[in-house]
């Protein structure tokens, strides 16, 4: 008998903003390697999303309950990701070895901002290999 574990990092991320790289909180880049090329960052209302080389940082803010998970995830721990792209959104689904799965969605996207979604999820991929 066999069965898919599933386990939900967290429900989803609905970045609807690029963060310029110069204007990065320092709580964000105390997390970078001095290693590291940060490629891109995303934010929502609440939550932040660095994208680097090697890994994604993730900072989860859940203000009723005055908490944040930071969940560092690096590529090579990745088993699968697919991306989907709908007419101004798209979304990154990513399973990791462990068994949890997580979806960033992105949404209110130009063609370009498209087109950089695309060689983001190729970097995250080719480091999966």
């Amino acid at each position: 008998m066999a069965y898919i574990k599933y386990k939900e990092l967290t429900k989803y991320f609905n970045f609807n903003k690029e963060i310029p790289l110069n204007d990065l909180p320092n709580y964000v880049t105390d997390y970078v390697n001095k290693k590291e090329e940060i490629y891109k960052a995303y934010k929502t209302l609440r939550d932040k999303a660095l994208f680097t080389d090697k890994r994604m940082i993730l900072f989860d803010v859940h203000p009723i309950w005055n908490t944040k998970k930071i969940h560092i995830i690096p590529y090579k721990s990745i088993s699968t990701g697919a991306i989907l792209f709908k007419k101004n959104n798209a979304s990154i689904f990513l399973s990791f070895d462990s068994g949890y799965q997580i979806r960033l969605n992105f949404v209110r996207l130009s063609a370009s901002d498209k087109t950089e979604l695309r060689k983001l999820y190729s970097e995250m991929m080719d480091s999966v290999i």
